[in-house]
């Protein structure tokens, strides 16, 4: 009798084929070089591709990217790191590190943006997923980051850890502590309970697994409806892939459900 294949094993499989699909789009897309590499994690940082959806789509891939989809994009009520409507036509999932520079200059220049012209007329979606590649510092700004969504701040936090570039000692503790306190984070002792907790570090564990799957490589990296973007791509790459999920969403339908359904 024929055995299915785990929810994580597909996403590995579908991995090894959005990783080869996104080496032959490399090969043909100029990508920006504004991609910061990894210090000191063995893997070269260099950008996958910055894809855009075109108006004659290869089925073979669009199902490639559809699939991906279905398998990343989570829509779960009441998410505390993600903004915007469940039922978004499309979904953008941001793969980032609090210590990535270049994870802060989308924060800072291009998201306000896509929440103003996509997020706020139901358009889109945006899910984070913290990929600490950096370190120790990383993960524990990571978990702060969810301890601080526990309380309903988890945005106000990563806007605060994103406002400059930090790293190392600046991501202590009691520099989070700080930084819980300047978002509005109301009771410290809980959020300094929760960053501390096994459920962060499970939360923190599940994102990683996710990107790794993905075969995500640097930060940050981004999928749009399951289209791979990498780097921190000028807000016209943003937009045009949205405006493009948007339309084949109008078309087929939007984008799946997703794993949180």
């Amino acid at each position: 009798m024929p055995v299915s294949a785990s929810p994580t094993r597909k996403l590995a499989a579908i991995g090894a084929v959005i990783a080869l699909v996104v080496a032959v789009i490399a090969i043909g897309v100029a990508v920006g070089t504004s991609v910061e590499g990894d210090r000191g994690t063995g893997r070269t940082g260099a950008p996958e591709a910055a894809a855009s959806a075109g108006p004659e789509e290869d089925p073979a891939q669009q199902k490639v990217f559809d699939d991906l989809a279905k398998q990343t994009n989570r829509r779960q009520d009441g998410d505390p790191l993600a903004v915007g409507k469940k039922d978004a036509p499309v979904v953008l999932v941001e793969y980032a590190d609090y210590q990535c520079s270049f994870c802060g200059r989308f924060t800072r220049e291009t998201q306000p943006a896509l929440i103003k012209k996509f997020v706020d007329k139901g358009t889109l979606r945006i899910e984070f997923r913290n990929f600490t590649v950096f370190g120790a510092d990383s993960e524990r700004a990571a978990r702060a980051s969810w301890a601080a969504g526990q309380q309903g701040k988890f945005w106000q936090l990563h806007d605060e850890l994103y406002a400059k570039t930090r790293k190392g000692k600046a991501l202590a503790e009691d520099k989070l502590v700080e930084l819980a306190r300047a978002g509005g984070v109301p009771d410290i002792d809980k959020f300094r309970s929760d960053m501390k907790s096994a459920d962060a570090e499970r939360a923190l564990k599940k994102d990683q697994a996710e990107g790794y799957q993905l075969g995500v490589q640097s930060t940050p990296s981004f999928l749009i409806n399951g289209r791979p973007v990498a780097g921190a791509q000028p807000a016209e790459v943003f937009a045009q892939g949205i405006e493009d999920a948007a339309a084949r969403a109008a078309k087929h339908g939007p984008a799946a459900k997703g794993a949180g359904e």
